[in-house]
């Protein structure tokens, strides 16, 4: 149990998906203006990577691997992902029209976040167990709203802050990132002695 939870943690902190790998900066970038656009975000990509690397897992071991169909992996992941965003489009329009309103077309560009591709690839590479994939994911995907949430946060005192006029708007954003980043590298020393 405890390496389980381990495994979380390190998914979530210290090979944090957005802040470690830098994987997903598009979504953060966009969706980062309004905590609760970033809080929706992260939910909707919570559900697509776990379901992603359920049936991307399933799919490699039971479809690709026995048949040796390895050059197809990406595609077939892709195809995965696309199909989820889909079903969580249509459940997030029906449930909460004001979120899908809010999302725009970040909800539709789930599909090519790199984000969801990169840890569902990554559990395939790492031969993990259906168990250690979702969990794995479901820690990933939580580091990743942890990421949009602290850092929708910050951008939402930075637009009532004096910025000096060269660093407002992206530039700042990209320095409060970056530092971010820097913060969560502290979590790579957690374990050693």
């Amino acid at each position: 149990m405890k390496e389980y939870i381990l495994l979380m943690f390190s998914a979530a902190l210290v090979n944090n998906v957005i802040l470690g790998r830098f994987l997903g900066l598009c979504p953060t970038m966009g969706v980062t203006t309004r905590l609760d656009a970033a809080v929706g975000m992260g939910m909707a990509t919570t559900f697509v990577m776990t379901v992603a690397a359920i049936a991307g897992w399933t799919a490699n071991t039971f479809l690709l691997t026995p048949f040796d169909l390895g050059y197809l992996r990406t595609i077939t992941f892709i195809l995965i992902i696309a199909s989820t965003v889909q079903f969580t489009e249509l459940v997030v329009k029906k449930v909460s029209p004001s979120l899908f309103q809010l999302l725009g077309i970040y909800l539709p560009l789930i599909t090519t976040n790199c984000a969801v591709l990169g840890i569902a690839l990554l559990l395939v590479d790492a031969k993990m167990s259906i168990l250690t994939s979702v969990l794995f994911a479901i820690g990933s995907a939580m580091g990743f709203s942890l990421v949009l949430v602290m850092f929708a946060g910050l951008r939402e005192r930075l637009a009532v802050m004096d910025v000096p006029r060269l660093f407002a708007g992206p530039p700042i954003a990209f320095i409060v990132v970056s530092l971010l980043a820097l913060a969560f590298m502290g979590f790579s020393g957690m374990g050693a002695s």
